[in-house]
């Protein structure tokens, strides 16, 4: 059964959203709260390499664009947007580099490579191997700094009004 456009993007993005969003704000931050950002980031930068290839896999696998990255590879030509919108295709049309910083601090490495490979829907070549690496390396590392900096915030704010003494 084939569904309708607007439904296969309706239905990838909220089991996506639901997905990122579950392992990003729930679970990543839980982990680190409880082992630290070492040994708890560690054990979700892995998670997250597999999490995100196999999406990866599967996107391949089903031939079918349900995010549509292709059609966000349009924000490579300039155009009429605003705000943050205007700043991330800014850095969309600045070349692969600004790119790719962009997207690896903005989406996962799942995303990120999907959008930068030459080609829908094809195997990974070694420069896909090597961008979905360092999106991998750059994003989870940029998370873990974000989330320690935060919990430790918290941590200093529970210390400091007392809580729990």
């Amino acid at each position: 059964m084939k569904l309708p456009r607007i439904a296969e993007l309706a239905l990838g993005h909220t089991v996506n959203w639901l997905t990122v969003y579950g392992f990003d704000y729930g679970l990543y931050p839980f982990v680190i709260w409880q082992l630290g950002p070492l040994v708890g980031g560690g054990i979700m930068a892995l998670a997250s390499l597999v999490i995100c290839l196999l999406t990866l896999w599967f996107y391949d696998w089903s031939k079918r664009d349900w995010l549509g990255i292709e059609a966000i590879k349009d924000l490579r030509e300039p155009g009429e947007t605003k705000g943050l919108r205007k700043l991330f295709a800014r850095a969309l049309q600045a070349g692969d580099i600004p790119a790719f910083l962009a997207l690896s601090i903005y989406t996962d490495p799942f995303i990120t490579t999907a959008y930068m490979r030459r080609g829908a829907f094809t195997s990974m070549t070694r420069r896909d191997w090597g961008i979905f690496l360092g999106s991998w390396l750059i994003g989870n590392g940029e998370w873990i700094l974000v989330l320690s900096g935060g919990i430790w915030m918290v941590r200093a704010a529970i210390s400091w009004l007392g809580v729990g003494q």
